[in-house]
């Protein structure tokens, strides 16, 4: 096993670090600016004669203790809940496309008990005796960060319901320390084997017949690929996979590579003079993407350097450094996303955009005191920013669609001051998460940016969406979280295992977009557990996990609930394999199912080329 410069083993032995790294560095404070009183939205329901903030927001979590009431009912002295209907007043008005905020801390108005409440929609404030925070993902914090799901570490979350338990990160408070790096360039130019097919990752588990125990029904182990990369010695993250085409493409550590969809063999690898440290959820519709490469192989190497690739034939196009635009621009951490032709990059402090067919820049950093540092792509450009405030405890986000070619906004929205954008789940219809200490509140916006609703969850419903590996905590993309999905109008979250009895299992929720309320709820497979990957043809297509001698799989759910139907059975022959991948990745396209580890790493060189890394499944 390799082991760079200063890299040291991660404690506990085998598998990565226990505990993140420390939490995000701090932007340079701006002017004091008067912060907006810390009540709950208008519309959120009040006890008669207590003054706004005192009582939780409906749907949001609560007291531990206390109970939230019933959804479709009222409780004795409330008001009805929030979403159900349009209370008076301005609050129920948001900025449409273009237009100006409200004057005043949000558009604020003297609220029905006389006393000012923010503007309607926005999350709840943070009440005595709630658990211990877990710093949400994206912008400057000085919270240590959570681990979001990947090794042994889960986060379970209840929406209304009253628990967020998080692990946190360590104790260890220092920050990056800024340096120039100048007009840095590429140590060297990336090289490309195009392979010939028979060459290193082969896909083959020697002479073992995978599918010998295969029954009928079930689909069969196309190929199976082992790791043929040394690494260091605390392992790597997987960038991918990706499909291009009869391609599918992996990155890790310092190569990316394209194996062919049919029988796992290698068609190119791209040798990389430094690790990969960046790369969006998805490509291009014609299959290219820009990943990020170090600038060097020392402990101080900065994530400024971006290569476009093509997928399907691995053949590199344009390739440039990102210029350091000042102190508190923070290159060590940067994360990538596609929308269109463009490219984002998104950090602390500062921004990026460029044209993926050429690498024209586009766009840099905006004016003004809020500068995005994460972007969702796809069918739209979704933008979270971080403002300057008087008070790094509350911080003040805000989230835009931007017009990929320009960079303009189309419109802004801004949550309650101290709640973080932390994901998107979906840009179309949009759907975000947005964390504060230890509270979290899912909000669907409409296509104008104005607010459609907020989603509330039955008590004791617990979720857990997987939002990618564990050590990503700076440079982690707003958006590639699976356990959801959505629709026009239905948003689709898996829960997390019960496993209260003798083997775990869970069930898919369906929200109404237009109340927020659950639609339906729809069990999982006997003694198994199902994650929401997208829709497909209408439907929400399912991963199904390995369950004792029972092999994975793929299924449909239809919009209106009931049983799953599987659409790919992984053989129960195999179930240890499939089960034995860490962090999974999972990737359906063209019939077939892949299986990819998204950290690989092992105790010694021997244990490392054994490590099994992808799977793929095929009728």
């Amino acid at each position: 096993m390799t082991q760079p410069p200063s890299q040291q083993p991660p404690q506990g032995g085998f598998g990565a670090p226990k505990e993140p790294p420390p939490g995000s560095p701090q932007p340079p404070q701006g002017p004091p600016q008067t912060p907006p009183p810390a009540q709950p939205g208008y519309g959120y329901p009040q006890a008669p004669g207590q003054p706004p903030g005192q009582a939780p927001g409906y749907g949001y979590p609560q007291q531990p203790g206390q109970q939230p009431g019933p959804y479709g009912q009222q409780q004795p002295g409330q008001q009805p809940g929030p979403y159900a209907q349009q209370q008076p007043g301005p609050y129920a008005q948001q900025p449409g496309p273009y237009a100006q905020q409200q004057p005043g801390p949000y558009g604020q108005q003297p609220g029905s008990y006389g006393q000012q409440q923010p503007g309607y929609g926005y999350p709840q404030q943070q009440y005595p005796g709630a658990p211990a925070p877990g710093g949400p993902g994206g912008g400057p914090s000085k919270r240590k960060p959570a681990i979001i799901i990947g090794a042994a570490a889960a986060a379970l979350l209840v929406i209304g319901g009253g628990i967020f338990v998080a692990t946190s990160g360590g104790d260890d408070d220092k920050k990056p320390v800024a340096k120039e790096s100048g007009d840095a360039k590429p140590s060297a130019s990336p090289s490309i084997n195009e392979g010939d097919g028979n060459g290193d990752g082969d896909g083959r588990e020697g002479d073992e017949d995978l599918n010998a125990g295969r029954k009928a029904g079930e689909a069969k182990v196309l190929w199976l690929q082992k790791n043929d990369i040394d690494l260091p010695r605390n392992g790597s993250d997987v960038y991918g996979p990706w499909v291009a085409g009869d391609t599918l493409v992996r990155g890790m550590y310092r190569s990316v590579s394209g194996y062919s969809v049919a029988d796992g063999k290698q068609k190119w690898t791209l040798k990389l003079p430094a690790d990969l440290c960046a790369a969006p959820s998805q490509p291009t519709a014609n299959g290219k993407i820009v990943i990020g490469v170090k600038n060097g192989t020392t402990d101080k190497a900065d994530c400024t350097d971006l290569q476009m690739l093509d997928l399907a034939t691995g053949k590199t196009g344009w390739k440039k450094s990102i210029k350091k635009n000042g102190t508190w621009d923070f290159l060590s951490d940067i994360s990538l996303a596609i929308s269109g032709d463009t490219v984002t990059v998104g950090r602390t402090g500062n921004s990026n955009a460029y044209r993926v067919s050429d690498g024209k820049e586009l766009f840099g950093k905006p004016s003004g005191t809020c500068q995005p540092f994460a972007f969702a792509g796809g069918s739209k450009l979704i933008a979270a920013s971080s403002c300057r405030t008087d008070d790094v405890d509350k911080p003040q986000h805000q989230i835009q669609q931007l017009d990929p070619n320009t960079g303009k906004a189309m419109w802004t929205y801004r949550p309650k001051r101290g709640w973080e954008i932390d994901k998107v789940y979906s840009v179309s219809p949009l759907v975000v998460s947005l964390k504060k200490d230890k509270e979290w509140s899912i909000l669907a916006l409409k296509e104008n940016g104005t607010l459609r609703t907020g989603i509330t969850s039955d008590k004791g419903d617990k979720f857990a969406p997987d939002c990618g590996s564990a050590f990503a905590i700076f440079g982690k993309s707003l958006d590639g979280c699976t356990g959801v999905a959505a629709d026009a109008n239905t948003f689709y979250m898996a829960t997390a295992p019960d496993s209260s009895g003798s083997a775990r299992t869970n069930k898919v929720v369906a929200f109404d977009l237009n109340t927020g309320k659950s639609k339906w709820k729809a069990a999982a497979p006997a003694e198994r557990t199902v994650k929401p990957l997208r829709m497909e043809g209408g439907d929400v297509l399912l991963y199904v996990e390995t369950a004792y001698e029972k092999g994975g799989g793929i299924a449909t759910l239809a919009p209106t609930g009931g049983t799953p139907r599987m659409l790919l059975q992984h053989p129960a022959s195999t179930s240890m394999i499939e089960r034995g991948f860490y962090d999974t990745k999972v990737l359906y396209a063209g019939g077939r199912s892949f299986i990819a580890s998204g950290r690989v790493s092992a105790r010694n060189d021997k244990e490392e080329l054994e490590t099994k890394t992808m799977m793929a499944f095929g009728n």
